[in-house]
């Protein structure tokens, strides 16, 4: 399949979905419910879902779909398929904190070469390009692409003083004292899958996640940060993070620009 037909369409399908979670965002009061493995859920996250599946399949009816609200799209490994987390950072919605995103990945033979991550709440866009590289777009956002620039990773980071992002909603002890057998000039917290975009636009130079993640949560972060010049391996061993596993759970990883010094877990 041809890159450049995909690419305008994620693009499409995460502005359209992020303006609707917005409009529910910004409403007086949304529902929040409680999924089976206790996770919250919103009208958000569900409107989001059927609006970019549908675009999806429209689309791309003959390509494989897996997407966090839809559990029947679960039940397989896969190679190539689109891996969709409508809303990502739930919790950072429902406490009405912006760092939330929408999340559409493309994967080819287990690697998410394809991807966007659109923060509506920050105003940031990111995504790579067919031809290979990542930008990110600068606001306001129309139907076709307006004023982008290239993003890339810090190549010369300081091991001395490294910047470092962690999560905002899932930080535990066990990241703090990895992070500490660093040299760390500052750390900041975000939520969702920014932390990634901001390793991609040399914002920081780490993140370490020492917790349970999907797929969903990590595709489309994974494909911006890669095309920008980075790297995301498992934490155990330090090999590429790779997509379609059984289940679709990953591993614990680490995120970085190149040039990091990464210390065994």
């Amino acid at each position: 399949m041809q890159f450049e037909t995909i690419m305008p369409e994620l693009r499409r399908l995460a502005l359209q979905a992020g303006a609707r979670i917005m409009e529910i965002y910004n409403s007086d009061d949304f529902e929040v419910r409680a999924k089976s493995d206790a996770s919250p859920v919103t009208q958000a996250d569900e409107e989001a879902d059927a609006l970019i599946s549908a675009g999806l399949r429209a689309a791309f009816p003959d390509v494989a779909l897996v997407t966090e609200e839809q559990a029947d799209t679960h039940g397989q490994s896969l190679s190539t398929f689109f891996i969709v987390d409508p809303l990502d950072g739930t919790k950072e919605f429902v406490q009405r904190r912006g760092d939330f995103t929408v999340n559409i990945a493309y994967v080819v033979d287990g690697a998410p070469v394809l991807g966007v991550v659109y923060a509506p709440a920050r105003e940031r866009l990111f995504y790579t390009l067919p031809e290979g590289g990542a930008v990110e777009e600068k606001a306001p956002f129309g139907p076709t692409p307006g004023e982008v620039a290239p993003i890339g990773v810090n190549t010369t980071p300081d091991n001395r003083g490294l910047m470092v992002v962690a999560s905002k909603s899932h930080r535990d002890q066990a990241t703090d004292d990895y992070i500490g057998q660093y040299g760390v000039r500052d750390m900041t917290s975000a939520g969702s899958s920014l932390k990634f975009c901001l390793v991609a636009t040399g914002e920081a130079d780490l993140y370490p996640r020492l917790g349970r993640t999907m797929e969903w949560d990590t595709a489309a972060g994974d494909a911006v940060l890669r095309a920008a010049g980075g790297e995301v391996v498992r934490f155990d061993d330090h090999t590429a993070l790779t997509y379609g596993k059984p289940g679709f759970e990953n591993p614990f990883f680490i995120a970085f620009a190149p040039g990091v010094l990464l210390v065994k877990g």
